[in-house]
């Protein structure tokens, strides 16, 4: 059983950046892939990007890359989603969730969850 926080949301104006943080305890969270998801107003959750146990994949979408970069700190069982240049369609809740089985982009591989932070860009 792993148990995910988020923190690091809020309110911030268009062009500015946020650095959400996903905090784990329970098993070892080396061993785990993690994914980031987004549900904006009205729409479906979606996949943000992934990183896998060691760090050493990570992978966005493609509308994303160059302004949204995942990393991690196994020592300090946490993984971070830095944004930047941030604008309103990024308006969303923004979920990490973790698995042992799969680096994978889709939301039915992960297995625990976060209860997500909000971000809020205001134009």
């Amino acid at each position: 059983q792993v148990r995910l926080v988020e923190s690091g949301g809020g309110l911030v104006q268009a062009g500015g950046s946020l650095r959400l943080s996903c905090a784990a305890s329970g098993r070892t969270f080396s061993n785990y892939n993690v994914g980031w998801f987004r549900r904006a107003p009205g729409k479906e959750r979606e996949f943000v990007g992934a990183i896998n146990e060691s760090g050493g994949i990570i992978y966005y979408v493609g509308s994303l890359k160059g302004r949204f970069t995942i990393s991690r700190d196994n020592a300090k069982n946490t993984v971070y989603l830095q944004m930047n240049n941030l604008n309103a369609d990024d308006t969303a809740i923004y979920y990490c969730a973790a698995n042992l089985r799969a680096f994978s982009k889709s939301d039915t591989a992960y297995d625990y969850w976060g209860q997500g932070t909000q971000v809020t860009v205001s134009s």
